[in-house]
């Protein structure tokens, strides 16, 4: 994955941004003016790594800074210095600066712990870290997985389902000769509320919330609205959590306490021995979701065809008890591995192939 805030440009090479230095009247000051700068151009700079000490004109305090040119780092004359690092964490990615105390982490535990973090499920009931390194709200903003308000305005109607904003209107609103807002007046609840019950649709912003719905890695992708009714709301908020994330923040995991002692051998090397209360309040519970699909084919040589019913040979009662009617299991039933979903037979004969297979065995010459 790309380091932070690193871009790809339109010749498909990877850039990464630089302070730019000036040198005047004898002083070296930091300027806010940023360049993307290639591998190759960065070969020809010097450039300060993050950690300068600046007065509060930005101007560099030290005579030397720790820099690097062409590749090496080493010590420089702060003369010299032609662009520097806008952050220390823009030699790592995201997951990678996510791990807090990093600099104290061997390199090789820090590669393992941003592959980890990467293989992570969405958690039923997620919870931010209480040690974090102040990335997790951006990460998170910019997953998108969460919904961010468009415009600034009042929350008049949120369920599990869909968030209503009513927005400032720009002229003034009357209904029967009764002014609902005024535009000499402060924007309120109590105004926003009148709008929405008055149903008018052009001052509302609607936002539909996914429910439920399977993800291509099989997980759940369950959207929460963070908001309370009567909220005020501006242009950029987080309205809703979505997967691995709680209250707009990162969470891809839960904050339990951690012992370091043997327990009776079951800690052998890298075991982990976990609390059944962990257990018991899905503390690291995950829902996936799998589909299946099930066809009927036509045999050959009029010897009928696939059919799906409830009336499956050779099983016992129990084996069928949690199928309707039409042979299909009834939603909202518990099922085992091994349990029957659908129940098909399937007369003897030969099956007459479907349009793909005919294909593929066209294509192999079976």
């Amino acid at each position: 994955s790309l380091s932070t805030y690193a871009k790809v440009n339109k010749c498909g090479f990877i850039q990464t941004p630089f302070f730019k230095v000036l040198h005047q009247d004898g002083k070296t000051t930091l300027s806010r003016h940023i360049d993307y700068l290639t591998a190759d151009q960065e070969k020809e700079e010097i450039i300060a790594s993050a950690g300068f000490v600046l007065d509060a004109n930005n101007a560099f305090k030290d005579k030397k800074i720790i820099a690097r040119s062409n590749g090496e780092t080493g010590i420089f004359e702060r003369s010299q210095i032609t662009y520097a690092d806008v952050s220390p964490k823009q030699i790592v990615s995201v997951a990678t600066s996510s791990i807090p105390f990093l600099e104290h982490n061997d390199a090789s535990r820090a590669l393992m712990g941003a592959n980890m973090q990467r293989q992570a499920v969405p958690l039923l009931i997620p919870e931010s870290p209480i040690v974090g390194t102040g990335v997790e709200y951006r990460a998170a903003k910019d997953s998108g997985c969460l919904i961010i308000a468009r415009e600034s305005g009042f929350v008049t109607y949120v369920d599990a389902q869909k968030i209503i904003i009513t927005k400032k209107p720009n002229q003034n609103v009357s209904l029967n000769g009764k002014t609902l807002y005024d535009t000499t007046q402060e924007f309120t609840y109590a105004q926003a509320k009148a709008l929405y019950e008055n149903n008018y649709k052009e001052h509302q912003a609607e936002y539909t919330l996914i429910n439920f719905a399977k993800s291509n890695q099989d997980t759940l992708v369950l959207q929460k609205p963070i908001v309370v009714l009567g909220e005020q709301i501006n242009e950029g908020d987080i309205l809703v959590s979505g997967p691995s994330t709680s209250q707009g923040e990162l969470a891809l995991g839960r904050n339990v306490t951690v012992a370091f002692m043997t327990w009776e051998g079951y800690n052998y090397e890298d075991a982990i021995i976990m609390s059944e209360e962990l257990v018991k309040h899905d503390v690291y519970t995950s829902i996936h979701i799998d589909k299946y699909e099930v066809q009927t084919r036509e045999l050959k040589k009029g010897s009928g065809q696939e059919e799906i019913t409830r009336e499956v040979p050779n099983v016992g009662a129990d084996a069928i008890k949690n199928l309707d009617e039409r042979g299909i299991i009834i939603p909202g039933s518990e099922v085992k591995e091994g349990d029957i979903l659908v129940g098909k037979i399937t007369p003897q004969g030969n099956i007459e192939p479907s349009p793909s297979e005919k294909l593929i065995q066209i294509v192999i010459g079976e």
